[in-house]
């Protein structure tokens, strides 16, 4: 297994590079330049002359495989460089910045969804045609049909405007540091809870109807019929022999989930103005910050490739059969 996990991360490597030098060269051929919206669309001689200095500055006035290179050499000294907006603070540095709220919205979304997919899923596969399955049914078409934006438009309208309940925007209130602790503590929860509803509804209905589909063909197969023809409990059969099986698509989904933990909800944060990686991201492209959006796409990238390698290693340990089936490759 060691080897195995030493060996793609061997392969990933030449295509991270590869998808690097893709990314660079797309972002680069979209129209627009930093030095051009920084100084505007004025041609007068002085806006000129600014712009060309900006280019410098920035390294654009080299040719484009020479600024990848350039680019490639301080990713390898783990330094992004410095962003091209007014302020030119390292890129590392609005990451670190960003990173910890992506990371804690979409961790307790990703465990919201799973402590409640995973149960819905298996109790609707179970009792197939029920009430309750019909219930679930209708929930996942309305999750699958109903865009973020839009379901956050509707909550901060009843919860945020009308009901004056909770917050509609950004992390904490303008005075939190006067609040009591326990005052700090419930405005940070009620701020992150319209966020997390609207990240967790559609993915919540993906979730547990994967779920459900797995459930229905593993409880069709031969060895779990074995199990109860024993006269197994019911409990036993289903926890024990069918939902470790089941779960092999959900480890995969949240192998291929693990990027958005860090790329984030890019609707969800714009709309409620979290500052995440997602605002960040967004507000780079807007500005053409070619360093950030490729300290971004790095890190995504990155996260993406482990992702498939933890995904198959996780496969070993709720599959038995493929521990076996490594052993007799190795026969």
């Amino acid at each position: 297994m060691l080897g195995y996990a030493l060996r793609r991360l061997l392969i990933a490597v030449p295509l991270l590079i590869g998808i690097t030098f893709v990314s660079f060269l797309v972002i680069h051929l979209a129209p627009g330049e930093p030095a051009e919206i920084q100084t505007g669309d004025l041609s007068i001689q002085s806006d000129r002359q600014m712009r060309e200095r900006l280019r410098e500055e920035y390294g654009l006035d080299k040719p484009l495989p020479v600024q990848y290179w350039n680019w490639v050499r301080r990713l390898g000294r783990l330094d992004f460089g410095k962003s091209f907006s007014p302020d030119a603070r390292p890129v590392l540095q609005k990451i670190g910045e960003r990173l910890p709220v992506t990371l804690l919205l979409n961790a307790v979304e990703m465990l919201i969804i799973v402590a409640l997919a995973v149960p819905i899923g298996v109790t609707s596969a179970t009792r197939q045609h029920s009430t309750f399955d019909k219930i679930t049914t209708v929930f996942v078409f309305v999750g699958f049909a109903t865009p973020d934006f839009w379901l956050a438009l509707l909550l901060i309208m009843l919860f945020g405007v009308q009901l004056d309940w909770l917050p509609i925007s950004g992390l904490r209130h303008i005075n939190w540091e006067y609040f009591p602790f326990w005052r700090q503590q419930w405005d940070f929860l009620s701020h992150l809870i319209l966020p997390i509803v609207v990240a967790t509804f559609g993915g919540l209905a993906g979730f547990s109807r994967y779920m459900r589909q797995s459930m229905l063909e593993v409880v069709r197969q031969d060895y779990v019929q074995t199990a109860r023809a024993k006269g197994l409990p019911e409990g036993v059969v289903i926890g024990k022999h069918a939902l470790r099986n089941a779960l092999l698509p959900i480890v995969t989904i949240l192998g291929l989930s693990l990027p958005g933990l860090v790329g984030g909800s890019v609707i969800v944060e714009s709309i409620f103005a979290i500052p995440g990686m997602g605002q960040l991201m967004v507000q780079a492209v807007f500005e053409r910050d070619y360093p950030v959006i490729m300290g971004n796409l790095v890190v995504v990238s990155t996260l993406t490739l482990l992702a498939n390698l933890v995904a198959d290693v996780t496969y070993s340990l709720v599959d038995p059969r493929i521990r076996v089936a490594g052993r007799r490759s190795r026969r």
